[in-house]
This record gives C-alpha cells, sequence and structure tokens, in this order.
C-alpha cells in the first residue's frame, strides 16, 4: 500500500511539474473571457517563473489524488474485481472506482489552483494558504459533481487504453521501451480527453464562479451547458481541446513511464 502511494504520488508530481506552463496554456484556453489570460501576457506582466504559478498547488493537489487514484487502481484489481478475467474491464472498473475516490478526496486543491493560475500578479488571493482563507467551503467543491462524471471515466479510459496501446506498440515496433511506455501514455491520455472534454471544461468554468467579473455566471451544470451551447456554439463546449492534446500528451505519457520507472526501483 505504502509504496503504490509513493509511485502514484512522485509520478503525478514529476510529470506535472515538467509540463506546467502547457497546464496554464490549457487553463487560459479554456477561459479565454479572463483578462491577462495568454502565456505572453505571462512573460510580459509577471516573468518567465510564473509560467509555473500554481504548480506548488498542483503538486499539493497531485500528489495525493494521483496515489489514491493509483493506489484504489491496484487494489481493486487484485482484491475487488480479482474474479472478472476480461483484463480491459477489470482495468476499466478499477480506474473509475480509483477516478472517483481520489477526485472526492482532493477537490478543493483542483478549485485553487485553477483560480491562481488565472489571477494577474496575485490580484485575488497573495498564495495558496491566502485562496483557502478567502474562497468559502461552498465555492471550494463547485462543480465538484461534474468533476467526478469526467474524472472517473477518464482515469478508468486513460487506465485501460495505456495497458493496450503499450501491449500494440511492443509487439507492431521495434523501440526503446522507455519511448514505448512514453507514447502509450501519450496516446492513452489524448484518447481518454478526446472523450471526455466537455465535462473537464464545464468543471473549470463552475470552479470559478464568482472569482472575477468576468466569469460568466451559471446555475449549475445544466445551466452552464444550456448558456455556452448559446454564445458559444457546440465548439464552445471543446474550447481549448486542442491545447489539451498539447499538454495531457507529454503529461501522462511521463506519468506512465514514471510509475512504471518506480515501480521497478521500489518493488
Amino acid at each position: 500500500m505504502f509504496i503504490d502511494l509513493i509511485v502514484g504520488g512522485c509520478s503525478g508530481v514529476i510529470s506535472r511539474t515538467l509540463t506546467a506552463p502547457l497546464e496554464l496554456y490549457k487553463i487560459q484556453r479554456q477561459n479565454r473571457f479572463m483578462p491577462n489570460a495568454t502565456i505572453r501576457d505571462v512573460l510580459n506582466k509577471e516573468g518567465f517563473r510564473y509560467l509555473w504559478k500554481g504548480n506548488f498547488t498542483n503538486c499539493t493537489r497531485v500528489f495525493p489524488q494521483t496515489a489514491i487514484n493509483y493506489f484504489i487502481f491496484e487494489y481493486s484489481q487484485n482484491n475487488i474485481f480479482q474474479s472478472i478475467d476480461h483484463k480491459q474491464t477489470k482495468h476499466f472498473l478499477s480506474g473509475i472506482l480509483g477516478g472517483a475516490t481520489s477526485m472526492i478526496c482532493t477537490y478543493p486543491l483542483e478549485t485553487v489552483r485553477s483560480r491562481l493560475c488565472l489571477q494577474t500578479n496575485q490580484s485575488h488571493y497573495n498564495g495558496f494558504f491566502d485562496a483557502f482563507r478567502k474562497i468559502p467551503i461552498n465555492e471550494q467543491f463547485q462543480g465538484l459533481r461534474m468533476s467526478i462524471m469526467g474524472f472517473a471515466p477518464f482515469s478508468a479510459l486513460s487506465f485501460t487504453f495505456y495497458f493496450q496501446y503499450r501491449d500494440w506498440l511492443e509487439n507492431s515496433y521495434n523501440l526503446n521501451k522507455d519511448v514505448l511506455k512514453l507514447i502509450g501514455g501519450g496516446l492513452a491520455g489524448s484518447s481518454a480527453i478526446t472523450i471526455t472534454y466537455p465535462t473537464d471544461l464545464i468543471r473549470r468554468r463552475l470552479q470559478l464562479q464568482n472569482f472575477d467579473k468576468n466569469v460568466p455566471t451559471y446555475n449549475g451544470i445544466i445551466d452552464c451547458i444550456r448558456k455556452i451551447l448559446k454564445r458559444e456554439g457546440p465548439i464552445g463546449l471543446y474550447r481549448g481541446l486542442f491545447a489539451s492534446y498539447i499538454k495531457l500528451f507529454p503529461t501522462i505519457g511521463i506519468q506512465f513511464l514514471a510509475m512504471e520507472k518506480l515501480n521497478n526501483l521500489l518493488k
């Protein structure tokens, strides 16, 4: 149990830190109504190191989230769903359980991270602890239901696709094993987000309620979907998808590579 938690947590922190500017870019593209929400604005107004703004909060969130997700995935495979012979079904169900549980346990950190990423020169909060102090509890959990509906299947699909892509690449191409795992993870993350992307955009919009006057007001999930469709059209539900591909391919690829490396090292 302890090793699975360490493997999951460390792989999440490594992958997010290495790709933090890409994560910032993705969040900016999802919320283009925010002022100064471009990489160029961040560089001009705040400086290069602020491409990693919110990364401390993100790592504080990601470590327990990926630790819990990976631990429950492994535990579920070997205990709860051990009687299931079909590997893909076992991976999917274990990923669903791990994704839902980890999201519930760490969601307020996700909300704080989103808000810190979209402020300019500490315009709203003076860091991680100040944000927690100022954001009401009910706002910290805004968008949780949509996040569970989105992240649980994203986690399930990522694990399921990863093992399928990894095995397919191993059988089809003569690649270095690390490259194979990196590509397999990247393809898995990209495939999973293609299916679940609108849930990620909606939960991000709900997280930002009452954050800034430029944020549209939504009264729950259905109202959010209705207003996005009315103001932005169906393409609005996929705003920032390309940026998500740019961010997720290396992030999930590095995460799965780190998981396997740490597993071999520690186990």
